[in-house]
């Protein structure tokens, strides 16, 4: 803003005509571009990111619609021969002629889109001049006349009247330019919200005669950038959420599946080994997908071991809470004795009268060494896959529909007798990422498995046919986590 105390000084060379018009050009595009932005994102509803990306949009379009004003001020404002003297008071007391009576602009070179006015106000006369603009700012009408500095601060919020008070006492006792925003009340009750800047007019001795100042309505910008701090936040809540959710998932998740993670083996009576074991969970790419997947592996009291994966619809606390109660009953009815058949029975009527629906899917294996026999039963899940002497084959799977599909489903149990060395794998369905990173995953997971045929029946133990499996499928684009679970009978 111009000063007289420096009237004497160097004065800038304005930018040249071209100039401007080449930045407005710029400015007409981007805001085009930031519209057509702001036409095709999806409309708030109640998705907080949606809502801070429209947010954004509109500061940005408010932002711009300043640039254009100020570029336009610049190209069609002041006459640039006019010295800056003349932008405020003539010492004499006498307008600038090219101003056509007024000591300043009219408000279509403060504003070009209407959006800021000017004012004057004389200290030893106590007249005020406006422009049209403050008017309409104000809400008031040109007949009404121009608010005087007393008259003024009655239109403020009240808390807001003590900040007008000092801006304007600084300015015309100590010289000091204002640079302050306040809220005022029309006329309609309706409020706006104001950014006032000015400066002090002095008079040949250095005395203050006038204070003159521009007003810029800056109520939709102050309105877009309090949407967007209020998104931000709520993203920000959403982000702290969602990151208690995930620790939460994952201590219950630890807390819940077999602690081993190296290799484990069942003892069998006289001393010897039945089967030796291990498993692995592959975690999603997507940190916050911590899914109901799981794997267990116990002895039973009886002998017996009890070998099972299975994966629970969803991601977060909900999935791990019903994948706990689901492995916790399980567990249960292992020890109790049920068949793999009524124990998968069981878990679906437990399923199906959650409070929280679900679906699950789940393989269940009862192993009974003396007789090297697996008994098994299985609830819309991949088949185990059976290894021998190089080749591998899928077991061909009992009836079984998915957990908590129907009430009162039966789910049939089929039997495989083993022999010494044979190799057992199960897995969750989302060990094959759904976007194959090369033309080999195409295929199933069966098949990908079965083809590691070879490479498996040359490994010493269960936990480096599971290093084997997991350099193959834990890939960084995995869309899902998953469970793979490796049991090798002596």
């Amino acid at each position: 803003m111009p000063s007289p105390a420096h009237a004497d000084s160097p004065a800038a060379q304005p930018p040249g005509p071209g100039a401007v018009d080449a930045l407005i050009s710029q400015a007409r595009q981007l805001r085009s571009r930031v519209d057509e932005v702001l036409g095709e994102s999806v409309s708030a509803a109640e998705d907080p990111r949606l809502r801070w990306q429209r947010a954004l949009c509109d500061l940005a379009v408010h932002q711009l619609d300043d640039l254009g004003t100020h570029l336009g001020q610049l190209r069609e404002g002041f006459d640039l021969d006019v010295p800056v003297e003349v932008l405020s008071r003539a010492p004499e007391g006498k307008a600038d002629p090219r101003f056509a009576g007024s000591a300043l602009p009219d408000a279509t070179a403060v504003g070009a889109l209407g959006r800021a006015g000017s004012a004057e106000w004389d200290l030893l006369t106590d007249a005020a001049q406006w422009s049209d603009e403050l008017y309409r700012i104000f809400g008031r009408s040109p007949q009404d006349g121009p608010l005087t500095l007393d008259e003024l601060p009655s239109w403020l919020f009240s808390e807001d009247q003590q900040l007008l008070t000092e801006m304007v006492t600084g300015c015309l006792v100590d010289g000091r330019p204002i640079d302050g925003e306040f809220r005022i009340v029309r006329a309609d009750r309706s409020v706006r919200t104001v950014h006032m800047v000015g400066e002090p007019v002095f008079d040949a001795d250095g005395g203050t005669i006038s204070m003159w100042a521009v007003i810029r309505d800056v109520s939709d910008l102050r309105r877009s950038q309090r949407v967007l701090r209020e998104t931000r936040d709520s993203l920000e809540r959403q982000r702290q959420i969602a990151q208690t959710e995930r620790r939460l998932a994952v201590e219950l998740q630890e807390a819940v599946l077999p602690p081993w993670r190296g290799g484990l083996r069942f003892p069998q009576q006289g001393g010897s080994t039945s089967m030796d074991l291990a498993a692995r969970y592959l975690p999603a790419a997507a940190s916050g997908l911590i899914g109901g997947d799981w794997y267990d592996a116990m002895q039973l009291p009886d002998g017996a071991s009890l070998l099972s994966v299975g994966d629970l619809t969803g991601h977060g606390v909900a999935a791990t809470s019903g994948m706990a109660m689901l492995l916790g009953a399980l567990r249960g009815m292992a020890v109790a004795g049920l068949a793999p058949g009524a124990l998968m029975s069981s878990l679906n009527e437990l399923l199906d009268a959650s409070a929280q629906p679900a679906l699950g899917s789940a393989l269940c294996c009862r192993y009974e060494p003396a007789g090297r026999v697996l008994h098994w039963a299985q609830a819309g899940h991949p088949a185990p896959l059976l290894f021998r002497n190089g080749t591998g084959r899928a077991l061909d799977p009992p009836e079984g529909v998915l957990l908590g599909a129907t009430s009162g489903a039966q789910y049939a149990q089929a039997s495989e007798r083993l022999a010494p060395g044979d190799l057992l794998l199960l897995h969750t369905d989302g060990l094959v990422p759904r976007r194959a990173p090369h033309p080999a995953s195409s295929g199933g997971s069966a098949e990908r498995l079965l083809a590691m045929a070879p490479l498996l029946d040359g490994a010493r133990s269960a936990q480096d046919c599971l290093r084997m499996v997991a350099e193959e499928f834990d890939v960084p684009e995995r869309a899902d986590d998953a469970c793979v679970l490796i049991a090798r009978i002596a």
